[in-house]
């Protein structure tokens, strides 16, 4: 059995991902709920320094982009069949998910600064 991230382990941490999201969603939620949605750059810039926010915050997009890859990933691999066009398409994906995530965690260091 290989340890790569497929069958089994790829569906725990897609389910462990989606579990990340849904709580980090429901809070977010609550919290604006219970103190109002911030309206201003300031107001959001004063939300986002907070470090508890910010770790939270890179880690709700580190799960969503986990479990982005691995949707995609398994589409890809079961509709695209041929290997130049496979590795062409999961190539063009994971640049994209990896420059999304870069583009988040320096918009929530700038936040912190």
């Amino acid at each position: 059995m290989s340890r790569k991230l497929s069958g089994l382990r790829a569906w725990y941490v897609q389910r462990l991902s989606a579990a990340y999201i849904s709580f980090y969603v429901l809070i977010a939620v609550i919290s604006m709920l219970f103190n109002g949605t911030p309206t201003t750059y300031k107001s959001w810039a004063t939300v986002w320094s907070s470090p508890l926010v910010s770790t939270m915050t890179l880690l709700f997009f580190t799960a969503l982009l986990i479990h982005a890859w691995i949707g995609i990933r398994d589409v890809i691999l079961d509709y695209v069949h041929p290997f130049g066009a496979r590795l062409v398409v999961l190539s063009l994906f994971a640049v994209m998910l990896i420059t999304s995530g870069l583009w988040v965690a320096r918009v929530l260091f700038n936040a912190i600064n």
